[in-house]
């Protein structure tokens, strides 16, 4: 079954999980409901992912004020088998450079 020009297809190359780091690494001081509102899912679904990524040891989090700030530890790998040798640095890299050539006003 293939998608139609009415129908897209649903499917994505990134995770949430994935979408939620690069999030972060664009603005650390980025609010869930913000992350939530820019990547389509629910800010309950973004706590959670924000938990399994601390859990995990890819992100911590400090606290000012009423707010967090995230910091991301780069030097995590990925989880599965066939990229575990491999920083995670490499995907938020890919997604700076992308911000780096976005035109200022898009």
């Amino acid at each position: 079954m293939t998608a139609s020009d009415d129908h897209p297809a649903t499917w994505t190359f990134l995770t949430h999980h994935a979408r939620v780091l690069v999030e972060i690494a664009r603005d650390p001081d980025i609010r869930l409901r913000d992350i939530a509102a820019s990547i389509g899912i629910t800010e309950r679904a973004v706590q959670t992912i924000v938990a399994d990524l601390h859990q995990a040891g890819y992100l911590t989090r400090e606290r000012i004020g009423r707010r967090n700030r995230y910091k991301l530890d780069l030097d995590q790998h990925f989880r599965y088998p066939t990229e575990a040798g491999l920083p995670i640095r490499l995907l938020i890299a890919i997604f700076s450079d992308h911000d780096l050539q976005r035109p200022a006003d898009s």
